[in-house]
């Protein structure tokens, strides 16, 4: 979502896609306040199984994954989709999709939870059968809340609302223990140990957006105004009247969520509004940044995929 609210802060409002990122942003958000309802459930509720619950988890297996919520237990594991999107909801499987419609009519389609999960469940099996463990893995698509109704459900894949979690974990307790505690802990180091930082594609690989489009110039940390002017070994923004020393650093970070590759002392300089190439030196040097070839052909990149 950053990556989303950085574009649009630095697309003009007449731009054909800013109403798209501003919806990808609310639906983001609201995604985002699901997921909080969901870990809500888990802080109020116990379980007498052996269990480890954990939040936004991006694995690798065969490709990258990420997953809302995983609840692994010594019998089972569970892989939580959650969706708040408001609205009638149909799951229809041929072809995989959502359809919502909202309350004054209009029709919306999406790419179907279901299928999500699903993918998240076979991608989960696939990590677990490499390290040796042989557990049932079942997806689970959960409404954040039941203003969202449902008048077509999913063939396969169960769909619940938050509150219904915990009595649907009951249900699951014939299912026969395969791990002791010990390998369940080590499961939970292993899990953790790979865990990485999920980072998308650069904003103008996933949307159409010309560079040209992308306003230019260091962001106010503080007002969040655009084009702060390099004084003096630091920054000062015209519109607050404030200074910040290294305020260059969140610009430098934008652009390479919003394009991605690497970064030449030219690019640094005209999305700062710099004009001296030395500057641009000691700000790119003094990030930490990788970089490759000698001082005149020198490029960089920043890795987001750390652990």
């Amino acid at each position: 979502m950053q990556s989303l609210q950085m574009g649009l802060n630095r697309l003009d409002n007449s731009h054909p896609l800013s109403p798209t990122l501003a919806e990808k942003i609310s639906s983001k958000q609201a995604g985002i306040g699901g997921e909080e309802r969901l870990a809500d459930i888990f802080l109020k509720y116990t379980f007498t199984i052996e269990h480890r619950i954990f939040h936004d988890v991006s694995l690798f297996s065969s490709t990258h994954f990420q997953m809302d919520s995983l609840f692994i237990t010594s019998s089972f594991v569970l892989i939580f989709e959650v969706k708040n999107i408001g609205g009638r909801l149909k799951f229809i499987d041929d072809p995989p999709q959502l359809i919502r419609t909202r309350p004054n009519g209009q029709v919306d389609g999406y790419e179907s939870p279901a299928t999500q999960v699903e993918r998240n469940v076979e991608l989960f099996d696939e990590w677990l059968q490499a390290r040796g463990v042989h557990l049932p893995v079942i997806g689970v698509v959960v409404l954040a809340y039941p203003k969202q109704i449902v008048e077509k459900a999913p063939a396969k894949t169960k769909v619940l609302f938050p509150n219904l979690i915990p009595t649907y974990i009951r249900s699951l307790s014939m299912f026969p223990l395969k791990l002791d505690n010990g390998k369940l802990d080590w499961l939970t180091a292993e899990i953790l140990s790979e865990h990485q930082f999920y980072v998308p594609k650069p904003l103008c690989e996933m949307f159409p957006i010309n560079k040209k489009d992308i306003q230019t110039g260091v962001v106010c940390p503080l007002c969040h105004n655009i084009g702060m002017k390099r004084i003096k070994r630091t920054w000062h923004c015209s519109n607050c009247e404030k200074n910040k020393q290294l305020a260059h650093e969140q610009t430098i970070k934008e652009w390479f969520l919003l394009f991605g590759g690497t970064m030449k002392n030219a690019d640094c300089r005209q999305f700062l509004h710099i004009d001296n190439k030395d500057t641009a030196t000691r700000i790119l040097q003094k990030m930490n940044l990788k970089f490759n070839g000698n001082y005149q052909h020198r490029t960089y990149t920043m890795d987001f995929t750390y652990k």
